[in-house]
Formats: structure tokens, sequence, C-alpha cells
């Protein structure tokens, strides 16, 4: 990665977090840890069971939440344009952007994995099978996030179909991710292939994209 995008990615950072978006992922992410007990009950042996399963899709949801923000804002504002005239690859810039959304998304989503496991009354071992999961999947939403905001950024009503073009594509994550909890170290195998595939793929994908934007 050139180094001419380090500060590319400081500042999509500290927008991340300075712009309230990481607390609003974490708000949502513990909405989601918090209510769900109350729909099932207080069956504890239920709550360990499915919790995995709950964080998983609470992430997938949190780090949808910020697609239109990814991309869109600087393709109207001619960021893209002015980084291709300085002989920047759109690859490159959307693997930075993706590395960006990564660091702003996913420590603060981790931590708060910390409360929600206490709420789903997850065990020890269960929560660091869990936030292992976490670690080797959010990658690979993070870049499935920023390739989706890309696809999208030129649309009218980007949200509403970015959630439709990328919950589809995040099942695989959210399948092994889940599984991780009863598969063990061959879930976490299938999900760091996948993981992989999308860090390595989307930024091309994504990239393409922008370029169709800007023309």
């Amino acid at each position: 990665m050139s180094g001419s995008l380090w500060p590319l990615i400081r500042r999509d950072v500290r927008r991340g977090y300075a712009g309230g978006g990481a607390t609003l992922v974490v708000v949502f992410f513990l909405l989601v840890a918090t209510l769900f007990p109350f729909a099932i009950g207080p069956d504890a042996a239920l709550l360990a069971r499915v919790g995995g399963g709950v964080i998983w899709a609470a992430a997938l949801l949190a780090a949808l939440m910020p697609v239109e923000r990814l991309v869109a804002p600087d393709l109207e504002a001619g960021v893209f344009d002015q980084l291709a005239i300085r002989g920047q690859s759109l690859a490159a810039v959307a693997a930075a952007r993706m590395l960006a959304h990564w660091l702003a998304f996913a420590p603060p989503l981790m931590l708060a994995t910390v409360i929600a496991a206490g709420l789903l009354d997850l065990s020890a071992e269960t929560l660091l099978l869990v936030e292992a999961g976490l670690a080797i999947g959010t990658p690979g939403l993070a870049a499935l996030a920023v390739a989706t905001a890309a696809l999208t950024a030129s649309l009218r009503g980007a949200g509403a179909i970015a959630g439709l073009v990328m919950l589809p594509l995040a099942v695989p994550l959210l399948i092994f991710g889940a599984g991780a909890l009863s598969g063990g170290a061959s879930a976490l195998k299938l999900l760091a292939a996948v993981s992989l595939l999308l860090v390595a793929g989307a930024p091309f994908v994504a990239g393409a994209a922008i370029r169709a934007a800007m023309e």
C-alpha cells in the first residue's frame, strides 16, 4: 500500500470515531444483544446456545450501518478524481478505505462483545471462540461493506439497496462465524478462507465500481 494513502486512512478512521459512527455501531450492537433475551425469554441454556449466532447477526448488521458514508461523500466531493489524477490506483484506495472501516468499527465491536456475552450468558470459552471468529471475520465484513458501498454509491436510495446486496453475500461469514462455536477449528479455517477471499477481491471490485461512477 502506497505511503501516500496513510493520511487518507488516518482521516477516515478519525472521521469514523469523531462522527459518532463507532458509537452508533456499538449502541446498535448492544441494543440487539439486550432485546434478544426479552424476545426468547429468560432460559439461560437457550440463550447460551444461540447467543453466538445472535452476536454474529448483530455484527453483520452493525457493519452495514455506515455503508452510505464509506464511498458516496468522497465520490460527490471529487476526492477519488483527485487521487486518480495523482496516479493512485483506485483498487489501492479502496483497500485503504477497507482498512480504515475495519479500524473504525471492529475494535469497538469486539470490546462490546464482552458486554453482550454477559447479557446472553455465554461462557468464557464461548466468548473466546466468538472473539476469535470476529477477529478473523470482521476484515471480510469490512471488505464487503466497502465493495457494496462502491457498487451502490451513485444510486438513489443506496442504503436500502446496499442491504439487499450485502446481506446475501455475507451469509457464508455468518454461517462459518456462528458455526465456529460448535465446529471449532475447522469452521474457523473456513471462515478465514471466506474472509481472505473477500479481502483479496473486494478492492478490485470497489475500484472498478468507483471508476465507473466517476465517468
